[in-house]
């Protein structure tokens, strides 16, 4: 599970680890779904897009709400595909 685990640091210079989760694709682009690894109950994911720079692959912030509903809508369609949609109560 450990190549899954990746340290990011944030605008105050702290490091934090997180595992991801998901990685899919939405409108040709790539993505990466990730979680705090310290927290056993994670209720917020984060979403990145994954571009690539001279050095390799990069996670960025997403830009617009249009660009994170899109991947929350690519999400729970694979979520329901795969029977794993919570939300849903039969």
């Amino acid at each position: 599970m450990q190549e899954n685990i990746i340290s990011l640091i944030d605008e105050n210079g702290v490091e934090s680890e997180f595992e991801i989760i998901l990685t899919l694709e939405a409108e040709g682009k790539e993505y990466a779904i990730l979680v705090p690894v310290e927290e056993e109950e994670a209720e917020e994911a984060l979403i990145f897009r994954i571009d690539q720079d001279e050095e390799g692959e990069i996670l960025v912030p997403l830009e617009s709400d249009d660009e994170y509903e899109t991947v929350v809508a690519v999400y729970n369609a694979i979520m329901e595909e795969e029977g794993l949609n919570f939300d849903d109560h039969e």
